[in-house]
Order: structure tokens, then C-alpha cells, then sequence
């Protein structure tokens, strides 16, 4: 509850800058250090914690056919998919900024109900912590930067400030939903595997190639300096992975 409560805060805190300051460029508040270890732990969580365990839930249950990394690559092209859409709207009808805001927080919501399910189903505690700040290192920038895509409509201020408590709502109602279906599972024993391999996609995703226009594995794949976090965010989940 209280690592809900913290992100929920840093959401609004990182949403709220747009929309007192009225700001339109927000790469002069951007973190390349948070957002390449983000990446790495996104990445290192997907592949080795999430999915390894979904396919090993999978071979219990008796399933031979590789479900778990199926629905996992499924779940990463959708967003892949998604987000290619997005972008060519976005760079074929400049005038449309409500469609743009509308679309970025559809898919923003998307990716942290399930990162936040992610949160709410791990079991270990040493493993939630550690997701747990890569979510807050992640989550600042995306809100801020959904917020100063609404406040580039049109909308009355009421009607943007719902758009964003909606996106701010889904990292709370994630956890909550994985709790949930951490506890109560046993009714359904495919549930807990297939929502791993789903969240393993997410996290995939989030750590590879989403803004893949400005992804710090690639723009900064140069600068040894960024990409170094990235291998450490990726290597950390692997140590922990040890003891996990």
C-alpha cells in the first residue's frame, strides 16, 4: 500500500509541473541515468525473474508448448505495434494534439496497470523493492511528459485533469489487482502464469523499445557513460536472480 501511495504522489508531483508552469519542452527536465538503470531493470526483470518463472509455471501444470514466451512476444509486438500507430499519427497530423493525448494516455495507463500488477504479484519483498524504484525511475518522466501532451488541447482544465488522474490512478489499481490475483490464484492456476508472461512482455517492452524515438538504448548506445546503467540495471536483476 505505501509503494502505491509514493508513485501515486510522484505522479501528480512529475504531472503537476505542465499544468502550473504551462511548460512545452520538457527535455531540459530529462534524466538519462534513471531512465537507462530503469531500462536495465525493466529488462532483467522481464527475462529473468517474470518470464523464467511463468515458463516454469507453465512445464508444472503439464504444458509442453512454450505458452509463456508466446504470449510474452505477443504482448511486446502489441505494443510495438501500438506505438508505431501512435507515432505515425502523431507525425502525419500535427493539428490533432487531442487524439495525440488521448492515445498516449491509453497506452501510458496500459503499460502501468501492468507494471504496477507486476509490483502487486511479486512474492519477494527484496525483488518488489527493486521494481519498485525502477516503476518511480520510469514513471516521473512519463507523467510529465503525458501531462504536457494534455495540456497542448483544447480541453477545459476539469476535463484535463481527469485525463491525468485516470493515468495516475493505474499504477495503485495495478498493484491492488495483483495482490489480488497473488492471493486468490490457486482457484485458477493459469492465471498467476499467463499474467507473468503478459507483464514479462510489458517490461520487455518498457525496457528495449518504448519511445523507441528516443530510447536510451539507442540514441544513447554510443555514449558508454548512459549504456553502462543500462547493463547494470540488467546485471543487477541477474545477481538477484541467485537468490530469488
Amino acid at each position: 500500500m505505501m509503494m502505491a501511495i509514493v508513485i501515486f504522489i510522484m505522479t501528480i508531483i512529475s504531472g503537476a509541473i505542465p499544468f502550473v508552469l504551462k511548460l512545452r519542452n520538457p527535455a531540459k527536465y530529462d534524466f538519462p541515468i534513471g531512465e537507462a538503470l530503469a531500462n536495465g531493470v525493466f529488462l532483467g526483470a522481464g527475462l529473468v525473474h517474470m518470464l523464467s518463472d511463468a515458463s516454469g509455471r507453465f512445464s508444472h501444470l503439464g504444458f509442453d508448448y512454450p505458452w509463456a514466451f508466446v504470449i510474452c512476444g505477443a504482448t511486446f509486438l502489441m505494443f510495438l505495434l501500438s506505438e508505431h500507430v501512435g507515432f505515425f499519427v502523431k507525425e502525419h497530423n500535427k493539428n490533432q494534439s487531442l487524439f495525440i493525448a488521448t492515445a498516449s494516455t491509453i497506452m501510458l495507463s496500459i503499460h502501468s496497470f501492468l507494471a504496477g500488477a507486476a509490483l502487486g504479484i511479486a512474492a519477494n519483498v527484496s525483488f518488489s523493492i527493486i521494481l519498485f524504484i525502477a516503476i518511480l525511475a520510469h514513471k516521473w518522466a512519463a507523467s510529465f511528459s503525458l501531462a504536457v501532451y494534455i495540456n497542448k488541447t483544447q480541453l477545459i482544465l476539469s476535463k484535463r485533469i481527469i485525463m491525468f488522474a485516470i493515468f495516475s490512478l493505474m499504477v495503485p489499481l495495478g498493484i491492488y489487482f495483483g495482490n489480488l490475483l497473488h492471493y486468490h490464484y490457486l482457484n485458477n492456476k493459469l492465471l498467476q502464469p499467463i499474467f507473468l508472461s503478459i507483464a514479462a512482455g510489458t517490461f520487455v517492452y518498457l525496457g528495449t523499445l518504448h519511445g523507441f524515438k528516443k530510447i536510451i538504448t539507442q540514441k544513447g548506445c554510443c555514449n558508454l557513460y548512459h549504456y553502462f546503467y543500462v547493463l547494470a540495471g540488467f546485471a543487477l536483476m541477474a545477481v538477484v536472480a541467485i537468490w530469488l
